[in-house]
Order: structure tokens, then sequence, then C-alpha cells
């Protein structure tokens, strides 16, 4: 690959990461505030839309960034620290994928539990998917920041 396609390469490949971490970075900010100012009804319908806009802008992000990145650490042998990368970044694909059918899962409870809020069931229910979803974000983030520490030390 000539210098002028790499570097396009390299280009592309820090705008893409830089929209998924700032993006996930951001969303994190966004779901506490409005989960400590809006009321119920109202984050729902909130967190539901911004999931569905995240969505189409993070998913590509991520995606973008994982195949410029292999495509930068292509002639890089398959030592540890590659297989390592390689193993986060497909755990990364399939934590999010887990996210997206959560985040789904719980619009659905809250929704239920709106409708009838003295369903304790419910209400369990939505506390445990919310710790779970609580949980599933810091390992999404955790996973994002030791693939960009992994794609440094590949780097150099």
């Amino acid at each position: 690959m000539s210098a002028t396609a790499e570097a396009i390469v390299l280009a592309v490949f820090i705008v893409a990461t830089s929209i998924w971490v700032g993006g996930y970075s951001a969303i994190v900010v966004v779901a506490r505030t409005a989960s400590a100012t809006l009321d119920p009804a109202v984050r729902v319908a909130f967190f539901r839309s911004l999931g569905r806009a995240y969505f189409w802008v993070g998913l590509p992000a991520l995606i973008i960034a994982l195949v410029t990145g292999g495509v930068l650490a292509r002639d890089l042998p398959w030592d540890g620290l590659l297989i390592a990368t390689v193993t986060i970044a497909v755990v990364l694909l399939v934590s999010f994928a887990v996210a997206v059918v959560q985040a789904r899962r719980m619009t659905r409870l809250r929704r239920r539990l709106l409708e009838s809020p003295d369903d304790e069931e419910v209400a369990e229910q939505v506390r445990r998917g919310s710790r779970a979803a609580a949980g599933l974000r810091a390992l999404l983030g955790l996973l994002s920041l030791a693939l960009v520490v992994l794609g440094a030390f590949l780097a150099v």
C-alpha cells in the first residue's frame, strides 16, 4: 500500500475510533443526566430514540475502526499482542450485539412497568436489568479502552 493510501486509512481509523469512543463516552454522560432529570415515561422514550440514533452512528464507526485497524495491522506478526487485540475486538462486537438486545428488552420492561407501576415482579426485572445494563456498559467501555491501548502498542 502506498504511503498516501496508508495515511488515508490511518486518518479514517482515527476518526472512526474517535466517533466510537467519544460517542460512547457522551452516552454515559447523557444517560446519567437523563436518569437524574427526566420522569420515567419521558426517559423511556428518550433512551429508545437515543439508542436507535446511536446505533446508526456507533456501529458503523466501530466496524470501520475495526476494519481499518485490521488493514493497518495486516503485516504484523500473529504474536500474543495481536491475538489479544483481535480477541478483544471480537468480544467487543459480541458484547455490543448483546447490549442492543438487552436495551430493547429493557425498553419493553420499562414500558410494562409504566403501564403497571404496582407490579413488583416487573419492577424487580427492571432493577435487575438496570444493573445488568450498567455492567454491560462498563464492559463495553473497558473493552474499547483496552483496544485503544493495545492498538497503541501495536503501532510502535
